[in-house]
């Protein structure tokens, strides 16, 4: 049985190159001869061709601007770590005990890189229509909707509109904690509402970290996983 098997019902896909695979899971702490940053690089330019041709055919009448910005949505850290967590990537992953200790196989970066790399390896082994159609698939299922507002969902303003609804207040927003060297700083927003913590995150800037939090906060308001 395949050391990949989980992944390959993930992603109803055979691997053909045990190597190339591994390559491909392969982050650069684990201190091999090789590492999944070249496949990564490939599997970013195949995505982006794989989406922009979904996005011209799935909205036949848009324009240029409003694909480009859909396909930014889709195409970018955040959209690849929640292709990744869906199929479970960071249960693959080779890492660093150091990365391990530091919750590697949940870090949105590892695994956007991890999700390129992997795209990368089968299109390498199986062309790009097959890897159109896992790619396609695994976005089609994992949104439920595919347009701009959704995509572009500003968790904040929605979150400041329910809670002036259900609470008749907005929420407070608090710096926790600011740590890290000066090149990688991260931020840590904790956000309050009636004088209690209701969520709180760690992103690389401010913004990134308030928009985490109101999620977290709106997934627990409305009672979501």
């Amino acid at each position: 049985m395949s050391q990949f098997k989980a992944l390959e019902i993930a992603l109803n896909y055979r691997f053909k190159q045990d190597d190339l695979i591994t390559e491909a899971l392969t982050h650069k702490s684990y201190k091999k001869p090789y590492n999944n940053e070249r496949l990564e690089f490939l599997g970013d330019a195949v995505l982006d061709l794989i989406v922009g041709e979904y996005l011209f055919n799935k909205f036949p009448k848009e324009n240029e601007g409003l694909l480009s910005k859909i396909r930014a949505s889709l195409v970018n850290e955040k959209g690849f770590t929640k292709l990744a967590l869906d199929i479970n990537l960071g249960d693959s992953i080779f890492i660093s005990s150091a990365e391990e200790n530091n919750d590697g196989r949940n870090k949105p970066s590892l695994l956007s890189n991890a999700f390129e790399a992997i795209m990368g390896a089968i299109y390498l082994e199986s062309g790009l229509e097959v890897t159109a159609k896992i790619a396609i698939n695994l976005i089609e299922s994992s949104y439920e909707v595919i347009d701009l507002n959704s995509l572009s969902k500003d968790f904040k303003t929605t979150l400041q509109e329910l809670t002036q609804a259900d609470f008749g207040e907005t929420p407070t927003y608090k710096m926790v904690r600011a740590f890290g060297p000066d090149h990688k700083k991260e931020f840590e927003i904790s956000i309050e509402l009636q004088n209690r913590v209701v969520a709180s995150a760690i992103g690389r800037s401010k913004k990134e970290a308030q928009q985490r939090a109101a999620e977290i906060a709106l997934r627990k308001l409305r009672g979501e996983p």
